[in-house]
């Protein structure tokens, strides 16, 4: 083996390691990529980045700050869906590609302004060295249920903001009821206090629809609804991905 090929395998094992770290993970506030060190717009850096294993799988979402961070480190790369067909980028073509997003599709995208250039932030990466589908259980906590339920009481049906609703336990504690996906539900304060500590039955209520444990984090389904991730629907039809909200 040359010394050149020994390098270039030396750099992608580098690459395929850091790509795991970014998967496995947690994402920690305060990192940056040395190619945005310093920018204008800067709360572009906090919208969110899907990111894709190497067979173009789901594997978590992140910061576009961090995003960056793995583009200019050569250890992911841009992907977008072009005619029914992937397109990939790497930094230095993304940001060639700039002068004509901005011009033509400037409202698509958010924007970060370098000394020397503007640049998309891009909606979907993917690790060239991680080709694992890390198993990811999503959280029970009070931001994943109202998100699940959608701000809308399950008993009355009606959506309210979250200073307005409740968790409810379905089978009261009082008989043996426990915190699970299955027996918590958002309620409004007026129909929370109707139940009381009653079964629905016993209360002559009814659920609007049976609580389940979402296959996926349920905040992604609502950043799906909004225009600017809606390119994330080509990655995320398989219920079996689980996909962590970085």
């Amino acid at each position: 083996m040359s010394a050149l090929t020994h390098g270039r395998s030396n750099e992608d094992n580098d690459a395929a390691r850091a790509a795991e770290r970014t998967a496995d993970e947690p994402e920690r506030s305060g990192g940056g990529g040395g190619a945005i060190g310093s920018v204008i717009g800067a709360a572009a850096l906090d919208s969110k980045v899907l990111v894709l294993n190497k067979l173009y799988l789901a594997v978590r979402v992140i910061s576009a700050r961090r995003a960056f961070s793995m583009l200019w480190s050569d250890v992911a790369e841009i992907v977008q869906v072009e005619n029914g067909h992937y397109a990939s980028y790497n930094f230095e073509t993304w940001t060639e590609l700039a002068e004509y997003q901005h011009r033509f599709e400037a409202e698509k995208h958010d924007w970060v302004r370098t000394v020397r250039l503007q640049i998309a932030v891009p909606r979907v990466i993917r690790l060239l060295g991680y080709d694992r589908l890390p198993a990811q259980a999503v959280k029970l906590n009070r931001r994943n249920l109202f998100a699940r339920d959608r701000n809308q009481c399950q008993y009355c049906g009606r959506s309210f903001p979250t200073c307005d609703l409740s968790i409810d336990h379905v089978l009261p504690r009082s008989h043996g009821g426990g915190d699970s996906w299955e027996n918590l539900v958002c309620a409004c304060i007026r129909c929370n206090a109707r139940k009381g500590g009653r079964t629905p039955e016993q209360a002559h209520m009814k659920l609007t629809r049976k609580p389940v444990m979402p296959k996926r984090n349920p905040l992604i389904a609502v950043r799906m609804g909004q225009d600017r991730y809606a390119s994330w629907r080509a990655f995320l039809d398989h219920a079996y991905w689980s996909v962590e909200l970085g």
